[in-house]
């Protein structure tokens, strides 16, 4: 599970910026009521669900695109070569862009806490570290220092070196050490791969087929709850064409792949089919798409980030998603929205409500609701947001004539 994560020098984020899933010290009877959204590990109260709420532009895709492309690094560095550009932009204003960002998650795999931390530039990675709690006290994997110099801890890595002198500054340790199968890189690696997802896939995605046949009746059960008449759906195998791109050649040239295609049946009618892609609407293909990751993430304990999950979806559906990811055992989800019903503290805690705000420096700020100590839980959370009492909320002055005005039309 994740127990938190930090970035600096991300896009919009310019300050370390913490999304700590590590539950605040909330005694009050409502986040007793509320028991369902955290996870107890180990004695330690950790949340399954933070969801981040900002005006447009505040940097809240921002941070999961940070996040994201720091897990691809972990999953793809290892096949970087000299002439590789890591894929960010460093913050741009006060010569932040000639800075190192730096990337840390402290997270529980296999039930044994890691801390890992790593600093980069967009041309060479500058330095990398590896912390585990084994016996509950930090001890040392590995650091990895700017000047290339490394340290190890005792009987935790086979055969370091010859990890080492196959390592580029274009490279993470931990990615490579992966590639030429270290054990513990190798778990690590695995939890990246299949346990952190970053984001839903394509539901057309041949990948999604086995989820599918596995959570079928549940899907279509979760279907039946959200009120939407669909009774059966099945799914069929279709070949498309597909441009490639072949080296040496300037034109595409395409081939023939496969693609799901899902056809559904409907209470009213249930011998007639209905194409997923043309004739379902827009809110029923997204919950679809939802529900087939989602199940997996519930079913597998894993963790997932969303952005803007619950865009076309009424705001009855976006409680039944938190819902089920609270009547998980583990699985955690970091997602934003601009649905300010969810901003309450009936349904959630005080500490899932996360607030980001861009400062008139036009970096990136984050705080939790449970930051605003005069703020009491019989108080209505939604309100005072929309009202701005926390900041994060767009500011938009305006009237009928001034966009008369702005047009040109009030002379």
């Amino acid at each position: 599970m994740l127990l938190n994560i930090e970035i600096t020098n991300f896009f919009s984020v310019k300050e370390k910026v913490s999304i700590d899933f590590r539950a605040a010290n909330i005694h009050t009877q409502r986040a007793k009521e509320l028991g369902d959204n955290v996870i107890d590990w180990n004695g330690t109260k950790v949340l399954k669900s933070i969801g981040l709420f900002g005006p447009n532009a505040s940097g809240k895709t921002s941070i999961l695109k940070a996040i994201t492309f720091c897990c691809r690094m972990i999953l793809d560095s290892h096949l970087y070569n000299e002439g590789t550009i890591f894929n960010f932009e460093p913050f741009k204003f006060d010569g932040w862009q000639n800075k190192p960002s730096k990337f840390l998650i402290d997270f529980v795999c296999e039930d044994v806490e890691y801390e890992y931390s790593f600093v980069l530039t967009r041309e060479r990675i500058l330095s990398e570290s590896l912390y585990y709690y084994p016996v509950g006290r930090r001890a040392k994997i590995f650091v990895r220092e700017e000047n290339a110099k490394y340290s190890f801890g005792t009987g935790v890595m086979v055969k370091p070196s010859d990890v080492v002198n196959n390592t580029s500054e274009k490279n993470l340790f931990l990615s490579r050490a992966s590639s030429m199968n270290r054990g513990v890189a190798q778990k690590l690696y695995r939890y990246f791969m299949n346990q952190f997802l970053l984001g839903l896939v394509n539901i057309n995605d041949m990948m999604i087929l086995n989820s599918f046949n596995a959570y079928k009746t549940v899907i279509l059960k979760a279907l039946e709850i959200c009120d939407i008449d669909i009774t059966d759906i099945e799914a069929r195998t279709e070949q498309t064409s597909a441009p490639v791109m072949i080296p040496g050649q300037s034109e595409l040239s395409y081939k023939l792949v496969d693609v799901l295609r899902f056809k559904t049946f409907h209470r009213n009618q249930k011998d007639v089919m209905f194409d997923m892609d043309i004739e379902e609407s827009n809110g029923t293909r997204k919950l679809f798409q939802i529900l087939i990751r989602l199940l997996d993430v519930v079913k597998n304990k894993k963790g997932i980030l969303m952005d803007d999950f619950d865009m076309g979806l009424h705001a009855r559906l976006a409680d039944f998603i938190l819902d089920l990811i609270h009547a998980s055992d583990r699985s955690q989800l970091l997602f934003t929205s601009h649905n300010t019903n969810l901003i309450d503290v009936k349904r959630v805690r005080r500490d899932q409500i996360v607030f980001v705000y861009k400062s008139g420096h036009g970096a990136t700020e984050v705080y939790s609701l449970y930051d605003f100590k005069d703020f009491r839980e019989n108080m209505d959370a939604e309100k005072a947001y929309i009202q701005g009492r926390f900041d994060a909320v767009p500011y938009v002055g305006h009237s009928v004539s001034s966009i008369k005005a702005l047009l040109g039309e009030d002379r």
